[in-house]
């Protein structure tokens, strides 16, 4: 029986364990993965507080060295449920359930995908929603970059340095990245702009080992198609929360809908990061949301004791 359970490793996990511990609570968080937080794929962080340039998984190490000095317990497994009994919470998981007073789901989201034919065949096979992960596998190659974010646009830049060509491809007739980002990608000579234009397939060898040749694109405006040769495509279209273990009050996304102290509509259950619907989805948001549940948590625990 613990205090408190907190289900993810990322930012807003962490934090939560950090304050959590402070507090004195018996803390444990649960993470299904060694590396956990969509930080740790990003190649350059330049917009943490204090951190005007550090890459995502060295600043996420930097978070579990910190929550380990503190004290906060982190175990492998995955959650299948969660619910009350009372006031205690019962966390399944795939090696047992685990009891606590209250609970903070911070498990954040995974990438969308496009849903067009050849997308869901040729993962692994040309088609990457990382490109810190995929990319050195492109080393002087042509791959396009889908989307128009500031995610899109950041790792569009990273590419533009192993690649010899990247398309930049984008529904819309101007890119939603921050302007320091997309004055960056002006000055890229080997990156090209492919607005008001979306994916309609992505077309693999059909012979031989399976891999990306090409993306059908169509424009937005004329309907017109257009065929782009290319050996790799990397896909960031939005996120999709990873909440579908917890029944609590939730958006048509399925992100978690909570006050302004983290809370869900189950007493006692918390929501933090990317998992829940806020304005936007960002690390520093995250770490907030964090230690703002950890601290309810605390004050809702003292409560029922």
């Amino acid at each position: 029986m613990y205090d408190l359970i907190i289900i993810g490793g990322g930012p807003a996990g962490l934090t939560a364990g950090i304050y959590a511990v402070r507090y004195g609570l018996d803390t444990l968080i649960l993470e299904r993965n060694e590396i956990s937080g969509q930080i740790s794929m990003a190649d350059i962080v330049e917009n943490y507080p204090g951190f005007p340039s550090i890459s995502g998984l060295e600043l996420m190490e930097r978070f579990r060295t910190h929550a380990q000095e503190v004290g906060v317990k982190t175990t492998i497994t995955e959650v299948l449920s969660v619910r009350s009994e009372g006031t205690k919470k019962i966390i399944t998981t795939d090696s047992g359930d685990l009891e606590a007073n209250a609970v903070i789901i911070a498990t954040g989201a995974n990438p969308k995908h496009l849903g067009v034919p050849g997308e869901k065949e040729l993962i692994s096979k040309g088609v990457s929603y990382c490109a810190i992960c995929d990319g050195p596998f492109f080393r002087n190659k042509i791959v396009a970059v889908v989307g128009g974010g500031n995610s899109a646009v950041t790792d569009a830049l990273f590419l533009s340095k192993v690649a010899q060509k990247v398309y930049l491809v984008h529904r819309r007739d101007h890119l939603k990245a921050a302007r320091v980002l997309q004055d960056r990608v002006d000055g890229t000579p080997n990156i090209e702009l492919i607005l008001n234009s979306h994916v309609l397939e992505i077309v693999g060898t059909r012979e031989g080992i399976k891999k990306v040749e090409k993306i059908i694109l169509e424009d937005v405006n004329s309907r017109e198609t257009r065929e782009l040769s290319t050996n790799g495509v990397f896909i960031y279209v939005g996120i999709h929360p990873n909440t579908e273990f917890v029944d609590v009050e939730k958006d048509e996304g399925g992100f978690i809908k909570t006050d302004r102290w983290m809370e869900t509509s189950e007493k006692g259950i918390y929501a933090a990061g990317d998992c829940r619907d806020t304005p936007i989805w960002q690390l520093v948001t995250a770490v907030r949301d964090g230690a703002i549940a950890a601290t309810a948590a605390y004050e809702y625990i003292e409560k029922i004791r």
